[in-house]
């Protein structure tokens, strides 16, 4: 026995039988149950509530008859209204007042009719407001089975009995007083469900067979089944003359007393034990699971425990390299990870040391930000998978393709002998990716950039080539993305001098140190005086000396910096502009700027704190910050135009389509770029195009200044041309706020303009 345990295919059967067997039925047993009895409480409770509801239902309609004769009794034997009727000449007025309108808006009354003694009409109320009563004709046929009704009981009051099978109402209901002759039902009116009621008014000296009836319907369906469902807490209740239930509704036929079919109810039921199904059936099915749980850890124990070593090894060995797959690949696209990835480059750089060459290249999807902005993360998911195949298959199969994170990814290229072999590889992946990528129905479009380092060539160390193939990925994203670009030593010189700079100019900026506002004036073209200053940042390295802000303002604006001393310019040139009440003080602002909608209450407070006025500070802006129509920037250039600052449109001309955006955006002023006014003496296009600008400015209201003017020449076009205010070093350079009390006093060193 023990040897035939010993062998697997034995021991599998005598398990199975032995245990799984029992272990099955019996959780099988108690599953069946369990579902059995859940099954039966939810199907009981439904049905007592279907049933309740149906009852509901069947008695609101069925009552709606004597409803409606009830709401009629007190108007039928009202004295002032036998008067009326009686009256030679009858109150129309007071008729709608008193009986049409007050049926209506009492009880919903939808139709209110008076027939005098031979039957015919001669009042209407119908739909809430006054009618002809030649409108009864349209429901005459529907209402004549209670018309005859109550004729039949006004000839014979003793006998009761009803006409055309109808039932007699000659005694009282539970709501109608004893004695009151009517014929009321529930049946159909002009092709619609309605609740009818006919009787005789109590008319003063009138015979009981020669009495004008009072006519009331109310219709149920629209407002009546709306009010029913409020009442009674019925879901959807609705009609229809032919039998087709919508999903989950129920039905219930309705009849008028004829047993005639007008058509049908339905409505969604409340289901008390489907609710408490969905709130149950969660808890029951995870203490299923519990159990299953419980009996298969026991089952797995169990076979476990007799299992030979040699399956437990197989299975160690198969959870093995399930987790060592997972430890060196990327689960969503199933490639290479970081860390497989970097030991693919070790074996590569073992074999470059022996004179073998191979390419690095460091690959970041463009655009991909503003795919899971604009489609959500699930369509981010969707396009790296997509990618990655595509990448893959541009590849050779001795090549590695690795996501590193994000939109990041690396390739190894063996065996790149030539310049030519890797940029046929990196135009094939540029082509792939040209393609569009369908996401959740759209059609995406994107881009690569890649940087890439060949090896040997560049080093042998791994750090060393992963930071040069992203210096190269840096400089392809610089030169306009969607391109590929090859580390070149001089590359990393202009990285580690950028850096320098960044962590200088931080410290400078913390420190206050280095740092100093300079103000160029800007003179009226006709008079030569001094109408404002612009406030030019410069910056004074304790090693490196002055350098100049093309060189420092772009990085400033890549790293975030431009804000804080974007802030402390504007703070230094409002305080100038206290100084002198007479003149504006110029600010420019960065496009990055304009990325915070908290900008123009800084601006504001700023203004405010320095005690200058807002129409002293001109605020200076170039097209980039109005570039695709910003919402959040055409506020903020809002806001600072009621608070009393000025706008001026910088380098105006330069740009993309700087005309349309003057009628677009408020601006106050424009200002010629310098490009114009170098070339004006000896290009006549320059000179047309600063002529046609001013022209256009002017016809707009706005001041034109030109920068850039260094020459009298240029001055003297200019001013011919019609330009307002001139900038330059022809009338002075950037002055030290020092300076700046005796050039504004005395005006040393400016050029007669005359």
């Amino acid at each position: 026995m023990q040897r035939s345990l010993a062998d697997p295919t034995t021991f599998r059967r005598h398990f199975q039988r032995q245990v799984l067997l029992p272990v099955a039925l019996l959780a099988a047993a108690v599953v069946l149950i369990a579902g059995f009895g859940l099954y039966w409480a939810t199907r009981t409770s439904n049905d007592v509530s279907m049933q309740r509801q149906t009852r509901i239902t069947r008695l609101a309609l069925s009552s709606s008859a004597d409803q409606i004769a009830y709401e009629q009794q007190g108007l039928a034997t009202w004295k002032q209204l036998s008067d009326q009727l009686a009256a030679p000449a009858r109150d129309r007025a007071w008729l709608d007042t008193e009986i049409g309108q007050w049926l209506a808006d009492m009880f919903r009354h939808d139709m209110t009719f008076i027939l005098d003694a031979r039957g015919q009409p001669i009042y209407a109320f119908v739909a809430g407001r006054p009618a002809e009563p030649s409108r009864f004709a349209a429901v005459a046929a529907d209402l004549q089975p209670l018309l005859d009704t109550v004729g039949r009981e006004a000839r014979s009051p003793a006998r009761g009995g009803g006409s055309a099978g109808l039932p007699s109402r000659r005694r009282a209901t539970v709501l109608t007083r004893s004695g009151t002759i009517f014929a009321s039902d529930s049946t159909e009116v002009g092709g619609r469900p309605a609740a009818a009621s006919v009787m005789p008014i109590a008319e003063k000296n009138a015979s009981a067979r020669g009495r004008a009836v009072l006519v009331s319907v109310r219709f149920l369906d629209g407002e009546y089944l709306r009010e029913l469902s409020a009442w009674h807490l019925i879901d959807g209740l609705r009609f229809s003359q032919q039998a087709n239930p919508g999903p989950g509704e129920t039905i219930v036929e309705f009849t008028d007393e004829r047993g005639k079919r007008i058509g049908f109810f339905f409505w969604r039921p409340d289901l008390p034990g489907t609710r408490i199904l969905r709130v149950l059936a969660p808890s029951a099915a995870l203490l299923i699971l519990l159990m299953f749980a419980a009996l298969g850890l026991l089952i797995r124990s169990l076979w476990c425990s007799g299992r030979r070593l040699s399956a437990t090894i197989v299975d160690l060995q198969a959870s093995e390299a399930q987790a060592q797959h997972l430890a060196f690949h990327d689960v969503l696209t199933g490639l290479p990870n970081r860390a497989l990835f970097q030991d693919r480059m070790d074996q590569a750089l073992a074999r470059a040391r022996r004179g073998e060459c191979f390419a690095l290249l460091a690959l970041d999807l463009d655009r991909f930000k503003q795919v899971n902005d604009t489609l959500g993360h699930a369509a981010g998911d969707v396009l790296i998978r997509e990618f990655a195949g595509r990448l893959g298959a541009a590849v050779r199969a001795i090549d590695t393709v690795a996501r590193i994170g994000g939109d990041e990814f690396s390739v190894l290229l063996g065996s790149a002998h030539c310049r030519e072999d890797i940029e046929q590889v990196c135009e094939r992946i540029l082509e792939t990716v040209q393609q569009p990528f369908v996401l959740m129905g759209n059609q995406v479009f994107v881009g690569v950039s890649m940087g890439v380092v060949m090896v040997p060539e560049a080093g042998t160390d791994r750090g060393e080539l992963m930071r040069k193939a992203d210096i190269a990925l840096y400089h392809a994203k610089r030169a306009g993305r969607g391109r590929c670009w090859i580390f070149a030593p001089h590359m990393d010189e202009t990285v580690k001098l950028r850096r320098q700079i960044e962590a200088d100019l931080r410290s400078a900026i913390g420190a206050r140190s280095g740092l100093e506002v300079h103000y160029q004036p800007e003179v009226n073209a006709a008079s030569g005086r001094v109408l404002g200053l612009e406030a030019l940042l410069r910056w004074t390295h304790p090693t490196r000396g002055p350098i100049p802000p093309e060189q420092f303002i772009p990085i400033a604006e890549e790293t975030g910096l431009i804000v804080p001393l974007g802030e402390w310019v504007l703070e230094q040139a409002c305080r100038v502009a206290a100084r002198f009440p007479d003149l504006f003080v110029a600010v420019n602002l960065s496009a990055v700027q304009f990325r915070s909608p908290e900008l123009a209450a800084t601006i504001i407070a700023i203004a405010r704190d320095a005690g200058c006025s807002p129409s002293q500070i001109e605020l200076e802006i170039t097209e980039s910050v109005l570039l695709g129509d910003d919402s959040v920037a055409a506020e903020i250039l809002r806001c600072l135009r009621e608070a009393g600052f000025r706008i001026a449109l910088d380098d105006f001309g330069t740009g993309y389509s700087s005309l349309s955006y003057l009628r677009h955006f408020k601006v106050d002023k424009i200002k010629i770029d310098r490009s114009f006014t170098q070339n004006l003496a000896h290009d006549h296009e320059a000179a047309a195009i600063v002529t046609s600008v001013v022209t256009l400015g002017h016809a707009m209201g706005l001041t034109v200044t030109a920068e850039g003017v260094e020459s009298r020449d240029q001055m003297h076009l200019l001013s011919a041309a019609g330009c307002n205010e001139l900038q330059g070093y022809l009338f002075a350079r950037a002055l030290p706020e020092t300076a700046l009390e005796d050039f504004v006093a005395t005006g040393a060193g400016l050029p007669d303009v005359a």
